[in-house]
């Protein structure tokens, strides 16, 4: 039986409000090996991500912060969906969401082979919330790059905290 699209976009929205209200691995990360923080000035989302990583693998991925449902919701499911990659594993990972929510000229039957993370899928029709949710995911390349500057979503603009 195949859910209606109307249908279908009501359970994503219901999957990224459920991930907002109840994160997963929200949390510091003690003995994280790899940490990286990142800034959207647009609307003042803030998160730091932990990661640690056996060898190649990432074992434990948590985060911190605050955001919208969006950027919340991405960071949450970001963390499952890294926890046990390798770090190229994670690296891909990120191209294909970054991709995914940023071409708005991809057909909605177009394979991402993202699971769950589908549901950011109709984000490219938003451009200002592209950056909430891809915030999590530049951050988390940045922890795996081991960079130490504060990620932004905006070119040229840093944290004026940082």
């Amino acid at each position: 039986m195949t859910l209606p699209m109307s249908d279908l976009r009501d359970l994503y929205q219901e999957m990224i409000l459920d991930h907002n209200r109840r994160p997963h691995n929200r949390r510091n990360l003690e003995g994280a090996d790899r940490r990286a923080d990142g800034y959207n000035p647009l609307c003042g989302d803030r998160i730091s991500v932990y990661l640690k990583i056996d060898g190649d693998r990432i074992r434990e991925a948590t985060f911190e912060g605050k955001g919208c449902a969006i950027s919340t919701a991405s960071a949450s499911m970001m963390t499952d969906a890294v926890h046990g990659k390798t770090l190229d594993e994670a690296r891909q990972l990120f191209t294909r969401f970054h991709g995914m929510v940023t071409d708005d000229s991809a057909t909605e039957s177009a394979p991402t082979n993202l699971g769950k993370l589908e549901v950011f899928s109709g984000v490219s029709q938003f451009p200002a919330r592209v950056k909430c949710a891809t915030l999590a995911w530049h951050t988390l390349k940045a922890a795996i790059e081991d960079a130490r500057e504060v990620v932004s979503s905006e070119e040229g603009a840093g944290d004026p905290n940082a």
